[in-house]
């Protein structure tokens, strides 16, 4: 007869979720984050604390922003790891929709668990519930559906036996791995069933790692050697598939010039000779004038994504190929591209055994050596300390200020293109940037993430003003939890880069910097006394130089610690970059718009005839 054990359906997912371990002797899940509510305090929230000294739990001050703290610890890890995320029914759950779009987007394995209404309709409706007068079965977590790999419903207690496993499964391959939500009836939690005493026993999940078809792998080393101007694209998945030091070889065996994405950043260091620096909207000149002329693109685990690809206008050469090494036969295939599906690690490897000793003729190093002094250039410490510094300058001071321990973060604004021409970054895992999303209120939870993924590592957080009012709250929490990080916090008085972006399409300033807003009293924030109040040192600086010594006062922080300086919101000297398509309205009353228009219309016309 199979053994049983007596527990709520709480009791037993905790148990369940403390037990999966992954293939380096860890826990996946390193603990859970809640925020607790009528739809999961008496019944999660009861085995959490039962549990409390085997699977850690976290208070949270946003649903949203522990939420990201969760991602950013998943992606900084590569994967390896996990955490679970738990709110209430109704707003508590809806909070976390964006984190979990996120997720998605970026491919990165989270286990949200938001309470859901009453199975048995007892309660109906309960509190927070959503109703639908067409539809007796939804709920508000039904918002979670197409944005979670894995969704399922928890209506009885033994439904966890399939649900989880399968939980796990998705989290933890590399082609479906993603957010997963579990919605946990709230009655349901409390129920209790006679468990197989089995179904606790740890588990290992180990990576998988597929084999490309060697079909496929002989035809892309064909197009390589028939190549007279080959590129290859770092993307994230190199990161994800621990083939850093493959692809590494790779290139330097084939003499291969790389362009690197915003997740692929640092699988080569800033100053390898085949290292073009990013492609793209916010890419190195290097880069994207060898992309302007490259014959086949090879696409090392990237999805090809829109900023990566100059909306599909860089790569001008008539006769371009594309081949993608990619995990998804989704992407392996976007623009007619030769595909290898498979880890990136396992396909590298067999591609370089196909290649033998065959070598292309590498990259220009003068185009580089040029790229390199505009670098230098831009991100110098202003002559003139009595105007507000560029956001390229402050990137120059973090970098001085930098170590090899450093991991620089951001997530949206102007920031992440600037990060991407500018940082010199050194070993992988030195620059963590969310831009599949490009989520503003990601950075100051995500830094609190990647410094418990990381406790040893030196992270630096780069916000804008607007990215930062978006969502602070986990500040809080990282103060509580005696986290230390640092936020280099600009200030332009509002949402610089978009107005960039209007000035550029001919629009008027409008609603984007402060000034240009409907406002009747001058709103100036105090930043300095609002990060104190929640626990964090924070200080204002007023030049780059005392930018520098500020940087220098890090180390020895045992809570989180900001900085803040007033940059400029207006163009700053442009560097890099490629054209992306921001449609311009064929209609208006503005000069500047139809001036514009006519810009937009002789990208597009390029465009088309590639």
């Amino acid at each position: 007869m199979t053994e049983t054990i007596r527990l709520t359906a709480a009791q037993a997912m905790v148990r369940y979720l403390s037990r999966q371990m992954n293939e380096d002797g860890e826990p996946f899940l390193a603990g859970c984050w809640a925020i607790f509510g009528h739809g999961n305090v008496a019944g999660l929230g009861e085995a959490l604390h039962a549990e409390r000294e085997r699977f850690q739990t976290w208070r949270g001050h946003n649903e949203q922003g522990m939420a990201h703290a969760a991602i950013a610890y998943a992606k900084q890890l590569r994967r390896r790891r996990a955490m679970a995320v738990t709110s209430s029914i109704g707003p508590g759950a809806t909070n976390m929709v964006t984190a979990c779009a996120l997720a998605h987007v970026d491919r990165l394995p989270v286990l949200f668990i938001p309470g859901d209404i009453f199975a048995n309709r007892g309660p109906d409706p309960v509190l927070q519930q959503v109703e639908d007068w067409n539809d007796g079965t939804v709920s508000a977590n039904d918002a979670f559906r197409p944005i979670s790999r894995y969704f399922d419903r928890i209506m009885r207690p033994e439904h966890l036996l399939t649900a989880l496993p399968r939980a796990f499964a998705t989290m933890t391959d590399p082609l479906d791995c993603g957010p997963v939500t579990l919605a946990f009836c709230q009655d349901v939690q409390a129920e209790a069933y006679d468990y197989p005493a089995d179904f606790f026993e740890p588990r290992t999940w180990h990576r998988r790692r597929p084999a490309p078809d060697p079909r496929e792998v002989e035809a892309v080393a064909q197009a390589i050697r028939a190549a007279g101007r080959p590129l290859v694209i770092a993307g994230g998945g190199v990161h994800y598939a621990f083939a850093t030091e493959t692809f590494r070889a790779f290139v330097e065996r084939h003499n291969l010039p790389v362009g690197e994405t915003q997740a692929g950043k640092s699988a080569l260091p800033w100053d390898h000779p085949l290292n073009l620096g990013g492609l793209g909207v916010t890419g190195s000149s290097a880069a994207n004038a060898y992309a302007d002329e490259t014959d086949l693109v090879i696409g090392v685990g990237t999805r090809f994504q829109d900023f990566t690809t100059g909306s599909w206008g860089l790569f001008r050469n008539p006769d371009v190929r594309f081949a993608a090494i990619n995990i998804a036969p989704y992407d392996s295939v976007k623009r007619g591209a030769l595909p290898v599906v498979g880890d990136a690690d396992v396909a590298l490897a067999a591609l370089t055994e196909r290649l033998g000793d065959h070598r292309a003729d590498g990259p220009s190093q003068k185009a580089w050596a040029d790229w390199l002094a505009d670098l230098d250039d831009v991100t110098a410490a202003p002559n003139d300390t009595n105007e507000k510094p560029t956001d390229q300058q402050v990137i120059g001071a973090v970098q001085r200020q930098a170590t090899e321990d450093t991991v620089v973060m951001c997530a949206a604004g102007t920031m992440p293109g600037e990060l991407q021409k500018l940082w010199k970054a050194g070993r992988p895992g030195s620059y963590h940037m969310e831009y599949g999303y490009s989520c503003m209120g990601y950075e100051v939870a995500g830094g609190m993430g990647i410094k418990m993924a990381e406790p040893a590592r030196d992270v630096i957080v780069m916000v804008g003003d607007g990215s930062y009012m978006m969502l602070n709250s986990e500040l809080a929490t990282a103060a509580m939890m005696a986290i230390p990080y640092t936020i280099v916090l600009t200030d332009n008085r509002g949402y610089g880069c978009i107005n960039r972006l209007q000035m550029g399409a001919g629009g008027a300033e409008f609603n984007n910097l402060i000034a240009h807003s409907h406002h009747v009293n001058d709103t100036w924030i105090d930043f300095v006394a609002h990060a104190q109040s929640m626990g964090a040192e924070a200080v204002k600086v007023g030049s780059i130089a005392e930018l520098e010594d500020a940087l220098e006062a890090r180390h020895d922080k045992t809570v989180p610690y900001v900085v803040v300086i007033d940059t400029t919101p207006y163009p700053p000297r442009e560097v890099g970059g490629f054209w992306w398509d921001v449609a311009v309205p064929e209609v208006s009353d503005r000069a500047e718009v139809t001036e514009a228009r006519k810009g937009y219309d002789q990208h597009v016309k390029e465009r088309q005839t590639v």
